[in-house]
């Protein structure tokens, strides 16, 4: 197996970030911003970033989507560094259209256009110990996905139990409104690209080796995706 989950709860999401803000339990995002807010929200002047990028346009593609089975409200743009901004780059690579490449490292997803380009969103990834790298592909997709938290979260956190059978589809589910599972070799290996509704979190490492894509950029990516498609993780 190409990846190193590094202990038994490698490939899961961070325990307390995987119960919603609203679930009663814990304060999700209280504890997924913690230190990163004060790096992660910086705010916007004037009326276009520093590399031609309007705040109408941010805000026009991260604006409401009011028709999702369970609304999506508009992200707040100021919360999110304007290099994390979805947008066309160029990115020289070997890779066949469409593939996904992670880049940990730097916080982005690419999705291979061709022609020298990609599209390039930003991310939250794996926390230090949680880091992993190889090659995977999607081997399932899903909407508004039931969470089943693993049984050793259960046991740590007992008040868990109650979504021992999973944990419904909503905006306080921690997978959010879509998730891509990456497989090796036809099975799960526990690592996901899901949809974060927390902007603060873009361009910070908090997961157990998930990663996290603004809501938004996620409904974009997950509907260019099929099942099969190659997904590369470079080395942190």
């Amino acid at each position: 197996m190409i990846i190193n989950r590094g202990n038994a709860d490698a490939g899961k999401m961070d325990e307390t970030a995987l119960f919603g803000r609203r679930a009663g339990l814990l304060n999700r995002r209280s504890f997924l911003v913690g230190s990163a807010a004060g790096i992660g929200a910086l705010g916007l002047a004037g009326c276009a970033t520093s590399d031609g990028i309007s705040l109408a346009y941010a805000e026009q593609i991260y604006g409401p989507v009011p028709d999702e089975k369970f609304p999506i409200p508009a992200v707040d743009v100021s919360k999110v560094d304007q290099k994390y901004y979805r947008r066309i780059v160029r990115f020289d690579s070997k890779e066949e259209p469409g593939t996904i490449v992670v880049d940990p490292k730097n916080y982005y997803v690419y999705r291979v256009e061709g022609d020298g380009s990609a599209t390039r969103y930003g991310a939250n990834v794996g926390r230090a110990g949680f880091l992993w790298s190889g090659d995977a592909y999607v081997g399932r997709k899903g909407e508004w996905p039931i969470w089943t938290p693993p049984k050793e979260m259960i046991q740590r956190q007992p008040e868990a139990a109650k979504y021992a059978r999973g944990m419904p589809g909503g905006l306080d589910n921690p997978l959010g409104a879509r998730a891509l599972y990456l497989y090796q070799n036809g099975a799960y290996t526990l690592y996901t690209l899901y949809a974060s509704s927390i902007p603060e979190t873009i361009g910070t490492n908090l997961t157990s080796g998930c990663v996290g894509l603004l809501s938004q950029d996620m409904i974009d990516l997950y509907s260019r995706t099929p099942v099969k498609t190659k997904v590369v993780v470079l080395p942190a």
